[in-house]
Protein backbone atom coordinates (compact mmCIF):
# COMPACT_ATOMS: atom_id res chain seq x y z
CA UNK A 1 0.00 0.00 0.00
CA UNK A 2 1.61 3.39 -0.82
CA UNK A 3 1.99 5.60 1.92
CA UNK A 4 0.96 9.62 1.68
CA UNK A 5 3.59 11.88 2.02
CA UNK A 6 2.71 12.79 5.33
CA UNK A 7 2.66 9.75 6.59
CA UNK A 8 6.30 9.26 5.31
CA UNK A 9 7.50 12.25 7.31
CA UNK A 10 5.69 10.78 10.64
CA UNK A 11 6.97 7.17 10.17
CA UNK A 12 10.52 7.51 11.08
CA UNK A 13 9.67 9.34 14.55
CA UNK A 14 7.35 6.68 15.10
CA UNK A 15 9.45 3.70 14.53
CA UNK A 16 12.28 4.95 16.18
CA UNK A 17 9.68 4.77 19.05
CA UNK A 18 8.53 1.48 18.55
CA UNK A 19 12.19 0.13 19.64
CA UNK A 20 11.57 2.11 22.89
CA UNK A 21 8.87 0.25 23.98
CA UNK A 22 10.60 -3.17 22.52
CA UNK A 23 13.39 -1.63 25.20
CA UNK A 24 11.32 -1.17 28.09
CA UNK A 25 8.85 -4.44 27.54
CA UNK A 26 11.49 -6.79 25.61
CA UNK A 27 13.71 -7.27 28.87
CA UNK A 28 13.11 -10.13 30.82
CA UNK A 29 14.75 -9.53 34.35
CA UNK A 30 15.97 -12.66 36.08
CA UNK A 31 15.74 -10.65 39.91
CA UNK A 32 12.48 -9.97 41.12
CA UNK A 33 12.87 -9.35 44.84
CA UNK A 34 13.72 -13.10 46.04
CA UNK A 35 17.12 -14.97 47.01
CA UNK A 36 17.97 -16.20 43.47
CA UNK A 37 19.38 -12.76 43.18
CA UNK A 38 22.17 -13.73 45.86
CA UNK A 39 23.38 -16.68 44.00
CA UNK A 40 23.34 -14.43 40.40
CA UNK A 41 19.73 -16.11 39.07
CA UNK A 42 22.20 -20.08 39.14
CA UNK A 43 20.06 -22.70 39.92
CA UNK A 44 16.78 -21.06 39.92
CA UNK A 45 14.94 -23.67 38.67
CA UNK A 46 16.29 -26.30 40.33
CA UNK A 47 16.64 -25.21 43.99
CA UNK A 48 12.76 -24.94 44.74
CA UNK A 49 13.41 -24.31 48.54
CA UNK A 50 10.53 -21.66 49.14
CA UNK A 51 7.17 -20.21 47.29
CA UNK A 52 9.01 -18.48 44.98
CA UNK A 53 9.19 -21.74 42.94
CA UNK A 54 5.98 -20.72 41.60
CA UNK A 55 7.50 -18.64 38.72
CA UNK A 56 11.26 -20.05 39.26
CA UNK A 57 9.97 -23.79 38.08
CA UNK A 58 6.25 -24.81 39.09
CA UNK A 59 7.40 -28.55 39.22
CA UNK A 60 9.52 -27.28 42.14
CA UNK A 61 6.32 -26.84 44.52
CA UNK A 62 6.09 -30.77 44.97
CA UNK A 63 9.50 -30.42 46.95
CA UNK A 64 7.21 -27.77 49.48
CA UNK A 65 5.61 -29.35 52.69
CA UNK A 66 2.38 -28.24 53.72
CA UNK A 67 1.49 -24.58 52.77
CA UNK A 68 3.80 -21.72 52.60
CA UNK A 69 4.17 -18.25 51.17
CA UNK A 70 7.21 -15.86 50.43
CA UNK A 71 7.01 -11.88 49.62
CA UNK A 72 9.72 -9.89 48.55
CA UNK A 73 11.20 -6.03 47.57
CA UNK A 74 13.42 -4.99 45.18
CA UNK A 75 15.44 -2.16 44.43
CA UNK A 76 17.24 -1.08 41.02
CA UNK A 77 19.34 1.32 40.51
CA UNK A 78 21.01 1.45 36.38
CA UNK A 79 23.30 3.80 35.98
CA UNK A 80 22.96 3.88 32.03
CA UNK A 81 24.38 7.09 30.63
CA UNK A 82 23.99 8.02 26.86
CA UNK A 83 26.58 10.87 25.27
CA UNK A 84 24.97 11.63 22.07
CA UNK A 85 28.04 12.35 19.09
CA UNK A 86 28.87 16.07 17.84
CA UNK A 87 28.33 14.48 14.75
CA UNK A 88 24.48 12.92 14.98
CA UNK A 89 22.14 15.36 12.61
CA UNK A 90 20.03 16.41 16.02
CA UNK A 91 23.33 17.43 18.01
CA UNK A 92 23.86 19.78 15.29
CA UNK A 93 20.18 20.89 14.40
CA UNK A 94 18.13 20.81 17.89
CA UNK A 95 21.29 21.01 20.24
CA UNK A 96 20.35 20.24 23.68
CA UNK A 97 22.95 17.53 24.31
CA UNK A 98 22.96 14.33 25.88
CA UNK A 99 20.53 13.13 28.46
CA UNK A 100 22.95 11.39 30.70
CA UNK A 101 21.79 8.92 32.71
CA UNK A 102 18.28 7.53 31.20
CA UNK A 103 17.44 4.84 34.04
CA UNK A 104 18.30 5.64 37.56
CA UNK A 105 16.34 3.70 40.57
CA UNK A 106 13.32 1.95 40.27
CA UNK A 107 11.24 -0.38 42.48
CA UNK A 108 10.11 -4.03 41.99
CA UNK A 109 8.71 -6.89 44.17
CA UNK A 110 7.05 -10.59 44.29
CA UNK A 111 4.97 -12.67 46.41
CA UNK A 112 3.73 -15.89 46.26
CA UNK A 113 1.76 -18.90 47.72
CA UNK A 114 2.09 -22.35 47.73
CA UNK A 115 -1.07 -24.89 48.62
CA UNK A 116 -0.65 -28.68 49.47
CA UNK A 117 -3.85 -30.54 48.31
CA UNK A 118 -2.25 -33.80 48.86
CA UNK A 119 2.13 -34.86 49.82
CA UNK A 120 1.85 -35.07 45.67
CA UNK A 121 -0.14 -32.35 44.24
CA UNK A 122 0.26 -28.54 45.07
CA UNK A 123 -1.40 -25.63 43.78
CA UNK A 124 -0.01 -22.07 44.01
CA UNK A 125 -0.19 -18.31 42.88
CA UNK A 126 2.44 -16.08 42.13
CA UNK A 127 2.23 -12.41 41.37
CA UNK A 128 5.66 -10.90 39.95
CA UNK A 129 6.91 -7.71 37.96
CA UNK A 130 10.10 -9.80 35.87
CA UNK A 131 8.94 -7.78 32.68
CA UNK A 132 9.82 -4.38 31.38
CA UNK A 133 11.31 -0.71 32.33
CA UNK A 134 11.43 3.33 32.03
CA UNK A 135 13.81 4.99 30.97
CA UNK A 136 13.63 8.92 31.13
CA UNK A 137 15.95 10.77 28.28
CA UNK A 138 14.63 14.50 29.39
CA UNK A 139 13.17 17.66 27.58
CA UNK A 140 16.54 18.92 26.63
CA UNK A 141 18.56 16.57 24.65
CA UNK A 142 19.21 16.85 21.51
CA UNK A 143 16.25 13.89 20.44
CA UNK A 144 13.97 15.42 22.90
CA UNK A 145 11.24 15.36 19.80
CA UNK A 146 11.30 11.38 19.61
CA UNK A 147 11.19 10.89 23.04
CA UNK A 148 11.12 12.86 26.19
CA UNK A 149 10.76 9.44 28.81
CA UNK A 150 9.15 6.20 27.98
CA UNK A 151 8.34 2.95 30.13
CA UNK A 152 6.41 -0.21 29.22
CA UNK A 153 5.90 -2.23 32.73
CA UNK A 154 4.35 -5.64 32.96
CA UNK A 155 3.03 -7.55 36.20
CA UNK A 156 2.17 -11.00 36.24
CA UNK A 157 -0.36 -13.03 37.82
CA UNK A 158 0.45 -16.73 37.97
CA UNK A 159 -1.69 -19.49 38.95
CA UNK A 160 -0.27 -22.76 39.12
CA UNK A 161 0.00 -26.53 39.91
CA UNK A 162 2.23 -29.08 40.12
CA UNK A 163 2.34 -32.79 40.37
CA UNK A 164 4.58 -35.78 41.65
CA UNK A 165 4.67 -38.63 39.31
CA UNK A 166 6.70 -40.60 41.18
CA UNK A 167 10.20 -40.07 43.59
CA UNK A 168 12.05 -38.89 40.83
CA UNK A 169 9.82 -36.61 38.31
CA UNK A 170 7.69 -33.92 38.96
CA UNK A 171 5.37 -31.78 36.53
CA UNK A 172 4.32 -28.07 36.69
CA UNK A 173 1.80 -25.30 35.49
CA UNK A 174 1.32 -22.17 34.80
CA UNK A 175 -0.86 -19.64 33.27
CA UNK A 176 0.13 -16.03 32.68
CA UNK A 177 -1.92 -13.37 33.07
CA UNK A 178 0.13 -10.55 32.05
CA UNK A 179 -0.90 -6.91 31.95
CA UNK A 180 1.23 -4.38 30.52
CA UNK A 181 1.22 -0.71 30.34
CA UNK A 182 2.78 1.13 27.95
CA UNK A 183 3.75 5.60 28.43
CA UNK A 184 5.92 6.86 25.26
CA UNK A 185 6.05 11.07 26.04
CA UNK A 186 7.83 13.33 23.76
CA UNK A 187 8.20 17.35 22.94
CA UNK A 188 6.90 18.46 19.65
CA UNK A 189 8.90 19.54 17.58
CA UNK A 190 7.02 23.24 16.30
CA UNK A 191 5.12 24.07 19.42
CA UNK A 192 7.21 22.40 22.19
CA UNK A 193 4.47 21.30 24.09
CA UNK A 194 3.93 17.89 25.40
CA UNK A 195 3.19 14.86 23.88
CA UNK A 196 1.75 12.30 26.01
CA UNK A 197 0.78 8.73 24.84
CA UNK A 198 -0.24 5.65 26.81
CA UNK A 199 -2.17 2.48 26.58
CA UNK A 200 -2.75 -0.96 28.34
CA UNK A 201 -3.16 -3.94 27.38
CA UNK A 202 -3.80 -8.10 28.88
CA UNK A 203 -1.89 -11.01 27.32
CA UNK A 204 -1.83 -14.36 28.11
CA UNK A 205 0.66 -17.11 27.95
CA UNK A 206 2.00 -20.02 30.29
CA UNK A 207 5.10 -21.48 32.44
CA UNK A 208 5.77 -25.11 32.17
CA UNK A 209 8.44 -27.40 34.45
CA UNK A 210 9.94 -30.22 35.07
CA UNK A 211 12.20 -31.37 38.03
CA UNK A 212 13.92 -34.39 37.65
CA UNK A 213 15.50 -35.73 41.44
CA UNK A 214 17.41 -38.81 40.53
CA UNK A 215 19.13 -38.49 44.03
CA UNK A 216 18.74 -36.62 47.17
CA UNK A 217 21.16 -34.73 47.02
CA UNK A 218 20.80 -33.77 42.92
CA UNK A 219 18.26 -31.86 41.45
CA UNK A 220 17.69 -30.75 37.73
CA UNK A 221 14.76 -28.61 37.03
CA UNK A 222 13.64 -27.36 33.12
CA UNK A 223 10.99 -24.63 32.30
CA UNK A 224 9.81 -23.29 29.47
CA UNK A 225 8.15 -19.87 29.25
CA UNK A 226 5.82 -18.95 26.06
CA UNK A 227 5.97 -16.40 24.13
CA UNK A 228 3.85 -13.55 24.91
CA UNK A 229 2.72 -10.52 22.65
CA UNK A 230 1.29 -6.67 23.62
CA UNK A 231 -0.48 -4.86 21.45
CA UNK A 232 -0.56 -1.13 21.82
CA UNK A 233 -2.32 1.86 20.11
CA UNK A 234 -1.73 5.05 19.95
CA UNK A 235 -2.89 8.22 18.39
CA UNK A 236 -0.49 10.29 16.84
CA UNK A 237 -1.09 14.40 16.18
CA UNK A 238 1.58 16.21 13.80
CA UNK A 239 1.55 19.55 12.39
CA UNK A 240 3.18 20.27 9.19
CA UNK A 241 3.92 23.83 7.63
CA UNK A 242 2.28 24.12 4.08
CA UNK A 243 3.23 26.33 1.56
CA UNK A 244 -0.64 28.59 1.66
CA UNK A 245 -2.80 28.41 4.47
CA UNK A 246 -0.19 28.16 7.27
CA UNK A 247 -0.26 24.57 8.96
CA UNK A 248 -1.95 21.67 8.95
CA UNK A 249 -2.80 19.38 11.83
CA UNK A 250 -2.82 15.38 10.70
CA UNK A 251 -3.72 12.26 13.51
CA UNK A 252 -3.23 8.65 12.92
CA UNK A 253 -3.32 5.85 15.04
CA UNK A 254 -0.32 3.93 15.20
CA UNK A 255 -0.71 -0.22 16.97
CA UNK A 256 2.84 -1.26 18.11
CA UNK A 257 3.35 -5.21 19.10
CA UNK A 258 6.19 -5.63 21.81
CA UNK A 259 7.10 -9.19 22.03
CA UNK A 260 8.39 -10.77 25.19
CA UNK A 261 10.04 -13.96 23.81
CA UNK A 262 9.59 -17.36 24.62
CA UNK A 263 12.74 -19.03 26.75
CA UNK A 264 13.74 -22.16 28.12
CA UNK A 265 15.84 -22.01 31.25
CA UNK A 266 17.92 -25.53 32.47
CA UNK A 267 19.00 -25.87 35.98
CA UNK A 268 21.09 -27.65 38.41
CA UNK A 269 21.34 -28.12 42.12
CA UNK A 270 24.33 -30.55 43.89
CA UNK A 271 24.75 -30.46 47.50
CA UNK A 272 28.66 -31.61 47.79
CA UNK A 273 28.68 -31.80 51.62
CA UNK A 274 26.49 -30.59 54.74
CA UNK A 275 27.95 -27.03 54.29
CA UNK A 276 28.26 -26.91 50.77
CA UNK A 277 26.16 -27.04 47.78
CA UNK A 278 26.88 -25.95 43.99
CA UNK A 279 23.88 -24.44 41.51
CA UNK A 280 24.22 -24.11 37.62
CA UNK A 281 21.98 -22.36 34.83
CA UNK A 282 22.04 -22.50 30.91
CA UNK A 283 19.23 -19.99 29.39
CA UNK A 284 18.35 -19.18 25.81
CA UNK A 285 16.07 -16.11 25.00
CA UNK A 286 13.94 -16.42 21.10
CA UNK A 287 14.91 -12.77 20.39
CA UNK A 288 15.55 -13.91 16.57
CA UNK A 289 11.59 -13.58 16.36
CA UNK A 290 11.75 -10.23 17.11
CA UNK A 291 14.09 -9.10 14.28
CA UNK A 292 10.93 -7.65 12.42
CA UNK A 293 8.61 -5.46 14.37
CA UNK A 294 5.33 -3.96 12.14
CA UNK A 295 3.42 -0.55 13.22
CA UNK A 296 0.05 -0.55 11.88
CA UNK A 297 -1.33 2.71 11.06
CA UNK A 298 -4.61 3.35 9.04
CA UNK A 299 -2.55 3.78 5.95
CA UNK A 300 -0.80 0.59 6.28
CA UNK A 301 2.07 -1.55 7.60
CA UNK A 302 5.56 -0.17 8.15
CA UNK A 303 8.11 -3.44 9.30
CA UNK A 304 11.29 -2.47 10.54
CA UNK A 305 13.87 -4.92 11.03
CA UNK A 306 15.92 -4.35 14.37
CA UNK A 307 18.30 -7.53 13.12
CA UNK A 308 18.15 -9.14 16.80
CA UNK A 309 20.03 -12.59 17.61
CA UNK A 310 18.70 -15.04 20.22
CA UNK A 311 20.60 -14.67 23.87
CA UNK A 312 21.87 -16.76 25.99
CA UNK A 313 22.62 -16.99 29.41
CA UNK A 314 25.34 -19.00 31.75
CA UNK A 315 25.56 -19.23 35.59
CA UNK A 316 27.69 -20.71 38.22
CA UNK A 317 26.53 -20.29 41.76
CA UNK A 318 27.70 -21.80 45.39
CA UNK A 319 26.03 -21.74 48.70
CA UNK A 320 27.79 -22.35 52.15
CA UNK A 321 26.16 -23.50 55.45
CA UNK A 322 28.15 -20.88 57.86
CA UNK A 323 25.80 -22.30 60.61
CA UNK A 324 22.30 -23.88 61.93
CA UNK A 325 20.61 -20.36 60.72
CA UNK A 326 22.78 -18.70 58.46
CA UNK A 327 23.73 -19.85 54.82
CA UNK A 328 25.36 -17.89 52.63
CA UNK A 329 24.88 -17.90 48.72
CA UNK A 330 27.15 -16.12 46.01
CA UNK A 331 27.24 -16.45 41.97
CA UNK A 332 27.80 -15.12 38.95
CA UNK A 333 26.24 -14.74 35.69
CA UNK A 334 27.17 -14.28 31.78
CA UNK A 335 24.44 -13.29 28.91
CA UNK A 336 25.05 -12.57 25.74
CA UNK A 337 23.54 -9.59 23.39
CA UNK A 338 20.97 -9.53 21.44
CA UNK A 339 22.92 -7.66 19.01
CA UNK A 340 26.42 -9.20 17.10
CA UNK A 341 27.95 -6.40 17.28
CA UNK A 342 27.90 -3.50 20.29
CA UNK A 343 29.28 -0.95 18.26
CA UNK A 344 25.47 -1.75 15.87
CA UNK A 345 23.55 -0.94 18.54
CA UNK A 346 20.38 1.56 19.12
CA UNK A 347 20.39 4.06 21.92
CA UNK A 348 17.00 3.18 22.60
CA UNK A 349 18.24 -0.79 22.99
CA UNK A 350 21.00 -0.65 25.18
CA UNK A 351 21.70 -3.75 25.76
CA UNK A 352 25.21 -6.05 25.39
CA UNK A 353 27.16 -8.66 26.87
CA UNK A 354 26.78 -8.77 30.55
CA UNK A 355 28.31 -10.19 33.72
CA UNK A 356 26.57 -10.42 36.74
CA UNK A 357 27.91 -10.81 40.59
CA UNK A 358 25.48 -12.12 43.27
CA UNK A 359 25.93 -12.01 47.38
CA UNK A 360 23.34 -13.03 49.49
CA UNK A 361 22.55 -14.19 53.10
CA UNK A 362 19.46 -16.52 54.68
CA UNK A 363 18.87 -16.38 58.21
CA UNK A 364 16.15 -19.14 59.85
CA UNK A 365 14.21 -16.68 62.26
CA UNK A 366 12.04 -20.05 63.49
CA UNK A 367 11.13 -23.08 62.55
CA UNK A 368 8.39 -21.74 60.28
CA UNK A 369 10.40 -18.80 59.07
CA UNK A 370 12.95 -17.34 56.96
CA UNK A 371 14.55 -13.64 56.01
CA UNK A 372 16.91 -13.36 53.06
CA UNK A 373 18.70 -10.65 52.12
CA UNK A 374 20.86 -10.20 48.89
CA UNK A 375 22.25 -7.86 46.63
CA UNK A 376 23.66 -8.10 42.38
CA UNK A 377 25.99 -6.04 40.16
CA UNK A 378 25.39 -5.85 36.58
CA UNK A 379 27.76 -4.77 34.39
CA UNK A 380 27.40 -4.38 30.83
CA UNK A 381 30.13 -3.63 27.96
CA UNK A 382 30.43 -0.26 25.89
CA UNK A 383 27.58 0.23 23.33
CA UNK A 384 28.08 2.43 20.45
CA UNK A 385 24.62 3.71 18.08
CA UNK A 386 26.10 4.36 14.65
CA UNK A 387 23.17 5.81 13.23
CA UNK A 388 23.25 9.38 11.83
CA UNK A 389 20.30 11.15 13.02
CA UNK A 390 20.75 10.91 17.12
CA UNK A 391 23.98 8.31 17.13
CA UNK A 392 25.90 8.26 20.19
CA UNK A 393 27.73 5.88 22.76
CA UNK A 394 26.45 3.92 26.30
CA UNK A 395 29.50 4.09 28.47
CA UNK A 396 30.30 1.79 31.19
CA UNK A 397 27.02 1.03 31.78
CA UNK A 398 25.48 -0.64 34.98
CA UNK A 399 23.08 -2.02 37.17
CA UNK A 400 22.09 -2.45 40.91
CA UNK A 401 19.98 -5.04 42.87
CA UNK A 402 19.26 -4.82 46.36
CA UNK A 403 16.54 -7.46 47.64
CA UNK A 404 14.68 -8.89 50.73
CA UNK A 405 12.64 -11.71 50.57
CA UNK A 406 10.42 -13.37 54.01
CA UNK A 407 9.40 -16.94 53.81
CA UNK A 408 6.49 -18.44 56.10
CA UNK A 409 5.21 -22.04 56.58
CA UNK A 410 2.12 -21.89 57.98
Amino acid sequence: MKLKPITHKLLPGALLALPLFAQAGGLYMYEIGTTDIGFAGAGTAARAEDASTVYANPAGMTRLAGNQMSAGLQALYGGVDYKVSDQSFLQQTAGGGSPGNIIGWLPGGSAFYSHSLSNDLKVGIGLYGNFGLAMDYGKRWAGRNLVDNTAMMAMTLQPTVAYRINERWSLGAGLTANYGIAKLERVAPVTGAKLDQNDHDWQYGARLGVMFEPSAATRIGIVWTSKVEYDFDFDRTATRRAVIGGTRTRTFTAEAGVNAPQQVMTSVFQQLSDRWALTGNLGWQDWSQYAKNDLETNNGTVTSSLRLRDTWHIALGARYQYNATTRINAGVAYDSSWYKHNNQASYALPSSDSWRFGLGVQYTLSPKSELGLAAEYLRAADMRDPSQLIGGKFDNPYMVFLSAQYSYKF
